[in-house]
């Protein structure tokens, strides 16, 4: 079983892709190669295969990515299966997971969802997502950068993410608050805890 995460960058051609893209590609590259696990197209489409239990990390962590930049945002689809057909180029491979991330994709209204074979768990996954994104989506490059060094680096403490970042702990802290960190955790342990391949 695998995901495959298809997507866009919302309000692309308001920024020349040379400032994103190359930040974007890093973050990819982080989850694997380039053309077998993820290709970018048409300049700003993307698909990238990943094992399922890391599939929303990856996209909040893409999305954390292009939020840095500002008026830009992500649109990704989560398709969970099979990967009957592994070509050397990822948007050439197919299966279930290929078949339900494009459906999902093309039916979505919000910025992010899920589809698998289990309706009943996409239902509620997507409805927490729904919910989440209404905090999600409105994170400036500040709180993306906090988001994305959070995710990155799970054990370290608020003081040390602070230090990191070069900035004082309680800003970090109100930062993580207001961009939702607790329950974009939250979302993304019930997700591992409910999709189990």
């Amino acid at each position: 079983m695998i995901a495959v995460l298809t997507g866009d960058i919302v309000n692309s051609r308001s920024l020349d892709s040379a400032v994103w893209l190359p930040k974007f590609k890093e973050q990819l590259r982080v989850f694997g190669s380039t053309p077998a696990d993820w290709e970018v197209f048409r300049g700003d489409s993307f698909q990238l295969t990943i094992t399922p239990e890391y599939a929303l990390y990856a996209a909040f962590m893409l999305k954390a990515t292009i939020k840095q930049f500002k008026d830009l945002d992500i649109r990704i689809a989560i398709g969970l299966g099979e990967q009957s057909y592994k070509a050397t180029h990822v948007t050439e491979s197919n299966g279930s997971a290929f078949v339900n991330s494009g459906e999902c994709f093309d039916e979505m209204k919000p910025l992010m969802a899920v589809k698998s074979t289990n309706q009943e768990v996409d239902e509620v996954m997507n409805l927490l997502l729904d919910v989440g994104l209404l905090t999600f989506n409105t994170w400036k490059p500040m709180s993306a950068l906090y988001m994305k060094t959070a995710l990155e680096h799970p054990n370290l403490s608020q003081t040390a993410l602070a230090k990191l970042l070069g900035k004082s702990q309680g800003s970090v802290s109100e930062g993580l608050s207001r961009a939702g960190f607790d329950q974009l955790q939250k979302i993304i342990t019930f997700y591992k805890t409910n999709y189990t391949y």
